[in-house]
């Protein structure tokens, strides 16, 4: 299994993520149950399923 990190995911000034938007977006999408829930490896290593991530983008393409 690949997990992906929040500043894998996430956009900041100067560094690209998979996803166009900020890391406090992504916590108001987890929050609110519109995407995938992440998981943790440790007590400060927060993560997400890279598998569940790409099926989550593959849906939003399509108008979900």
């Amino acid at each position: 299994m690949q997990v992906l990190r929040l500043s894998q995911l996430a956009t900041t000034p100067g560094k690209p993520g998979l996803l166009p938007i900020s890391p406090a977006t992504v916590w108001r999408l987890v929050k609110a149950k519109k995407m995938p829930q992440p998981f943790r490896l440790s007590a400060a290593t927060t993560v997400w399923d890279a598998a569940e991530i790409d099926q989550w983008i593959e849906y939003q393409q399509k108008g979900g």
